[in-house]
Formats: structure tokens, sequence, C-alpha cells
């Protein structure tokens, strides 16, 4: 097993950063009834943004991968986003388990109703481990961009802060979950929901931020 966990590491360093250097960004699909499609736009503007201010060549088409699909091996980076209702069968979980072991990323981002769907996902998926509140000194608040009070606040919600929350395993952080925040609704163009520039810059700079954790582990 340890074996396997070193060479699909590797993958995901290969896939980052070989030749040609272009990859893409996961979609996470799951069942439930949750919007898992929600924020179309997100994806690629948050990619186009990343290839101009980190030097990054994501392709700007994503890819959607279902939870417990053996594509999903094939996406250093996904994203989990929706409203609503999150189920993860007993296969779904494992799956997604080896491949946040093998050294995959999972960025969750609640878009409003789908906290405690989640928590509950994830905890059938890392029994073992808790969400912890990660502190304004982590590393993924100060990559490129430096955000000293952690996650920004995007989108009212139930006016409550935003909040960075993280599952660690074996000392490395293998999933990220905004809370409170609505950084997907940042990243969509600008008509959909007509946040400032300013706002809009904010969820992209912490979204370039993750990334960049996400492909350094630092």
């Amino acid at each position: 097993m340890k074996n396997i966990i070193i060479i699909l590491s590797a993958f995901f360093i290969l896939a980052a950063f070989s030749s040609p250097p272009t990859y893409k960004l996961g979609l996470l699909k799951y069942s439930g009834g949750g919007d898992w499609y929600s924020n179309p736009t997100a994806l690629p503007n948050l990619a186009r943004f990343c290839n101009s201010q980190l030097g990054t060549d994501i392709d700007l088409d994503y890819g959607t991968v279902e939870v417990g699909s053996l594509d999903l091996f094939n996406y250093p980076f996904v994203h989990m986003t929706g409203h609503g209702n999150v189920v993860f069968s007993d296969a779904d979980a494992d799956n997604l388990r080896q491949y946040l072991m093998a050294g995959g990323f999972l960025h969750i981002d609640d878009n409003y109703g789908m906290d405690a769907f989640a928590r509950l996902a994830m905890k059938k998926t890392f029994p073992e481990l808790d969400f912890i509140e990660l502190p304004f000194d982590h590393p993924i608040y100060h990559q490129k961009f430096n955000f000293e009070n952690g996650v920004p606040k995007i989108h009212k919600h139930d006016d409550q802060p935003a909040r960075g929350y993280g599952l660690i395993w074996e000392g490395r952080l293998v999933c990220f979950y905004s809370y409170e925040s609505d950084l997907g609704d940042g990243w969509e163009d600008p008509s959909v929901h007509k946040d400032p520039e300013e706002v809009r810059l904010k969820a992209l700079r912490m979204g370039a931020n993750i990334i960049s954790f996400a492909f350094s582990g630092e």
C-alpha cells in the first residue's frame, strides 16, 4: 500500500509540472440531489487567473468527475460545491480516501446549505479525522497573496464570519473547506452575482492560494 501511495503521489506532481504542462481541475460529482454543478463559470475563471498570476498552465476546461470513479486519480485538484444534500456510498468514500491519501487535494466550498451534509460525507471518508479550523498563519493563507484574517468573506449567507477548515492526514492538509465565504460565487463571471471587482479579486486570490498550496504542499 505504501508503494502505491508513493507512486500515485509522484503521478500528481508530474501531472502538475511535466511536459506538456497543461492539466485540468476537477469538479466533483456526488449523489444525494445537491447541485454539485452550481457555479459553472467558476473553475474556468480561476484557472485563467492562476495562469496569469502564478504562471501555471491549467486547461480552462475543467473535468467533471464522479467521486467513486477511478478517473478521480487523473486530477491533482478537485473542487466540490453545492447548496444541499451530499451522499457518498461506501465505495465513494473509500475511493475519495485513497485519492487523498495518494496525494490528491480536495477543496470544498459551501455554496450555502451543504455544511451538515458535507461534514457527514467527509466523516464517512475519514472516520478518524475531524475538521479543524486552520489558524490564520497557516501557509494556505500566505502563498503569493496574504490573507492575514484567513479566508475572505465573499457573500453574506448567515452573516457569520468566513472560516477555513481542514482535514489533516499524517501531517498533510488533504482537504480545505471554505465555510460562510462562498469563494466559488466570487470566481464566477461578473454578470452572475454582480459582485464588486475588489470582492471578486479577493475570491480569486484566495483560490490561487489554494491551488498553489495544493501543488506545493507548503
